[in-house]
C-alpha cells in the first residue's frame, strides 16, 4: 500500500477536476415487510444518460481517487437536492481509499454542508478483486463504522465477493448478487443456497439484500424465505437525476399478499395439528 498523499489532514490525491462529466441514477432498495423503499443506490451514469461503462472507461489510475470522491460528494449533493429521505448508498473502490480519515474529509465535508446526517450512508465495497491487502479493507471499514457509517459487501456469490472474504471483513449489510437470486422460485439448488446465506447472514449480524430482483415469483419467495430487503428491475430500474416513480402501491400489494401466504400456511399447519 502506498502512503498517503496527506496533507493538513487532507489526501490531495482526493481532490482536483475531473476531464469528463458525470451525473448519477438513483435505484431504490425496498422492504416489503414494510412496504416501503428503504434505501437508493447512487450509480454512475453519462451526463446524457450515457452507460455507467461509458464514464468509468475514461478513469485512469491517475484519476481513480478524485473519480472516488467526486462520486461520493455528487450522491450526496443530488440526494439531498431530490429531498431522499431514505439512507444513501455509494460504491467505493477499496484501492482509492489510501488513509480512510483523511480519504473522507470531502465527503465529511459535503455531509455537513448539505445536512447529511452519518448514520444515512451506507457504503458499498466493490471490486474486491483488486484488494490484496485485507486488512487495509479492514482498517477502512472500522474506520467508517467508527464515524457513524454502514459498509456492504457487494454482489456476494459472484467473481471475487465470495464466503473467505467473511473470515476478515464485518459488513454491516451483505448483498446477494443476482447469479444466486434469478430463478430462485422454482430453482432448488439456488433455494438451498439461499438458505444456507440466510443462517450465515443470522450467526454473522449482518443484513441481507437481494439484488438483481426481477419477477413477483422471486420477490415473494425471498420475502417468504426472510429476506424482505430487496432490489432489482421488478421493483423500478435506475432512475437519471431522479429517485423515479411511486412504487408504494407495488409494495402494499406485496405485503397483502405475503401476509395471506403466511395465513394459508398457519391455517394449514393448524389443520394438521387438529388431525394429529
Amino acid at each position: 500500500m502506498s502512503q498517503c498523499a496527506r496533507v493538513n489532514g487532507r489526501c490531495k490525491r482526493c481532490e482536483g477536476d475531473l476531464p469528463f462529466e458525470f451525473t448519477m441514477a438513483f435505484q431504490p432498495i425496498v422492504d416489503l415487510s414494510l412496504a416501503r423503499v428503504v434505501t437508493y443506490e447512487a450509480l454512475v451514469r453519462g451526463s446524457q444518460g450515457e452507460s455507467a461503462w461509458s464514464v468509468i472507461s475514461q478513469v485512469t489510475d491517475d484519476l481513480l481517487y478524485r473519480f472516488d470522491q467526486a462520486c461520493r460528494v455528487k450522491a450526496i449533493e443530488m440526494a439531498s437536492a431530490l429531498d431522499m429521505q431514505t439512507d444513501l448508498s455509494i460504491n467505493f473502490l477499496p484501492n482509492a481509499v489510501y488513509e480512510p480519515e483523511a480519504c473522507i474529509q470531502a465527503t465529511l465535508e459535503v455531509s455537513k454542508r448539505v445536512g447529511w446526517p452519518a448514520h444515512r450512508l451506507i457504503f458499498e465495497i466493490t471490486e474486491t478483486e483488486r484488494v490484496r491487502d485485507r486488512q487495509h479493507l479492514c482498517s477502512i471499514i472500522d474506520a467508517y463504522r467508527s464515524m457513524g457509517f454502514k459498509t456492504a459487501l457487494d454482489d456476494f456469490g459472484n467473481g471475487y465477493a465470495n464466503l473467505d472474504l467473511l473470515t476478515d471483513l464485518t459488513p454491516d449489510k451483505l448483498k446477494i448478487d443476482r447469479e444466486l437470486v434469478m430463478h430462485c422460485d422454482s430453482d432448488l439448488r439456488r433455494q438451498a443456497l439461499l438458505n444456507a446465506i440466510i443462517l450465515l447472514a443470522q450467526e454473522l449480524d449482518m443484513t441481507l439484500i437481494a439484488e438483481g430482483v426481477e419477477t413477483r415469483a422471486e420477490a415473494l419467495w425471498l420475502a417468504r424465505a426472510g429476506i424482505v430487503r430487496q432490489q432489482g428491475f421488478y421493483f423500478a430500474k435506475p432512475a437519471i437525476n431522479s429517485l423515479g416513480t411511486d412504487i408504494t402501491p407495488l409494495l402494499t400489494g406485496l405485503k397483502k399478499e405475503l401476509a395471506g401466504l403466511k395465513s394459508e400456511v398457519e391455517s394449514s399447519s393448524g389443520a394438521v395439528n387438529e388431525r394429529t
